[in-house]
């Protein structure tokens, strides 16, 4: 059965080089792509997602809301979050870790996509 990654940010060039990169070196999983947290939201719930990598600064829902939603609906979803802040005002780092997110699954940007394609390797290993 092929394993569907929802990649998630408001910033287009990520999204698609995200998608262009796993797409190529990940050959054997479906990526979808979202470019608002309520796009992605809506796959989500749908279900079907097998792993979620969203960005944590959205300006309709921020990354940690759709972590816990996407929790809500799934609590063994692994997610994988992005950021570019070194200094997180509203701690949604520490949120997300008391939630239950890894502390290795926070990727600081810019990033080398081989650190979310071993993060997305270790989570969906058989």
């Amino acid at each position: 059965m092929v394993k569907r990654v929802l990649v998630v940010d408001d910033d287009r060039a990520i999204v698609g080089f995200l998608k262009d990169e796993l797409s190529r070196k990940l050959p054997e999983l479906d990526i979808i792509a979202a470019e608002s947290g309520f796009q992605a939201l809506t796959h989500v719930l749908s279900g079907g997602i097998d792993l979620l990598i969203t960005d944590i600064a959205m300006p309709d829902l921020d990354g940690y809301e759709l972590f816990s939603r996407a929790r809500e609906q799934n609590s063994q979803l692994p997610v994988i979050m992005m950021t570019g802040f070194g200094y997180d005002p509203n701690h949604t780092i520490v949120r997300a870790r008391e939630d239950g997110l890894r502390p290795n699954d926070i990727v600081f940007k810019p990033f080398d996509a081989e650190i979310i394609i071993q993060l997305i390797k270790e989570h969906l290993k058989e």
